[in-house]
């Protein structure tokens, strides 16, 4: 979850977004199974003494990109020694806040913030921090409200140039395009800088620009869509940089019978992302992305680090990578699994780590 408008009732993700866990407080648990490489040192404290409570305060959209994140920071948990209670919103940035008083006072060391609107969660996070508790927050940019909490995100603006020199190179100049984004959700803010200088160096004419955030992104992102399509005929491509957006993006296309005629270009990588792209006629031409469960699991990691006073920095920064249809399709790429075995770098295995942190594989 990427201007307060409307829309930011809603909350982000980065990019983007799917109800991956229970409205109330759960127990940590891994959603898929992975393998755990052990740790070399001597775990510090506080972990020398036993499981250490922190929670995860969580505000999920639609997709499986959450329920990816989930799964890795709940590997990692476990793998740490920690018992993660975990609160999710799901678009409801009310219930977030009061999640985060409840966890506030549920005796936890650290919380976790996943997504969410700044201005509803920072004096939640200032009230954590002075009580103590250590806050590291994922794609929620809270540097200026709440710039004693960790701020972890993806590298959004290498994401989007890393695309968008694709989509340049595939388009050329001059020429016509679309643009399926939400603005005010902090991930998709970032995405939209490097958008509008890629447009203006290329002179695209950009003929639509529409999108929403709901609890069913793609379907309703289809139908705005759907209708920029009929009404602006002979796009060469589109940008819709959160993997939502650009299915529903591409559902308006192929309602419209135009998948050999606009090239797609978006952000986010998943299981359901590659089959969409690998598909015979997909319009889906390149995407960036990390690996969902290498972050979840990167972020528990930082949490580690400052709770042990290891981390030494208020800013984690994750890298991402370039993944093209046809790379996919020339390496038979069906799944993450097969992802990570040709792009090793998604892993981010040497990204925030420490000798006596086990690493985490992913299956």
């Amino acid at each position: 979850m990427r201007g307060k408008n409307a829309l930011t009732v809603i909350v982000g993700i980065s990019a983007l977004l799917l109800a991956a866990c229970s409205q109330g407080g759960t127990t940590s648990s891994a959603a898929d199974a992975g393998t755990t490489e052990a740790a070399t040192a001597t775990m510090p404290a506080p972990f020398d003494a036993g499981p250490v409570k922190i929670a995860l305060v969580q505000n999920s959209g639609a997709g499986d990109y959450f329920q990816q994140w989930t799964n890795g920071a709940n590997l990692q948990a476990k793998a740490i020694g920690f018992d993660m209670q975990t609160y999710d919103a799901q678009a409801d940035n009310a219930k977030q806040a009061t999640d985060m008083e409840t966890a506030i006072g549920s005796g936890v060391k650290g919380i976790i913030v996943d997504h969410g609107n700044a201005d509803t969660m920072c004096p939640g996070i200032n009230k954590a921090v002075a009580a103590g508790i250590a806050v590291v927050v994922y794609d929620v940019d809270i540097r200026k409200c709440a710039p004693t909490a960790v701020f972890t995100s993806q590298s959004d603006e290498s994401l989007a140039s890393l695309v968008l020199a694709q989509a340049a190179t595939d388009l050329g100049k001059d020429k016509t395009v679309g643009y399926v984004n939400v603005l005010g959700i902090a991930p998709l803010d970032r995405r939209h800088v490097i958008w509008e200088q890629v447009k203006k160096d290329n002179n695209w004419t950009e003929k639509f620009f529409v999108g929403k955030f709901t609890n069913s992104v793609a379907t309703d992102n289809a139908q705005l869509a759907d209708a920029a399509l009929k009404k602006n005929p002979g796009v060469a491509g589109i940008f819709a940089p959160y993997d939502e957006l650009a299915k529903g993006t591409i559902s308006a296309i192929y309602q419209n019978n135009l998948q050999a005629k606009v090239k797609v270009y978006g952000i986010d990588i998943s299981n359901a992302d590659i089959e969409i792209m690998t598909k015979a006629d997909s319009p889906w031409t390149a995407t960036a992305g990390t690996d969902p469960n290498a972050i979840g699991a990167g972020v528990v990691r930082a949490m580690a680090l400052q709770l042990a006073g290891q981390l030494n920095k208020t800013e984690v920064s994750f890298p991402g990578v370039l993944i093209t249809a046809q790379f996919l399709k020339d390496n038979a790429i069906k799944n993450m699994t097969d992802l990570r075995a040709k792009l090793p770098e998604l892993n981010l295995t040497k990204e925030v780590t420490a000798d006596w942190i086990p690493t985490v594989a992913f299956n």
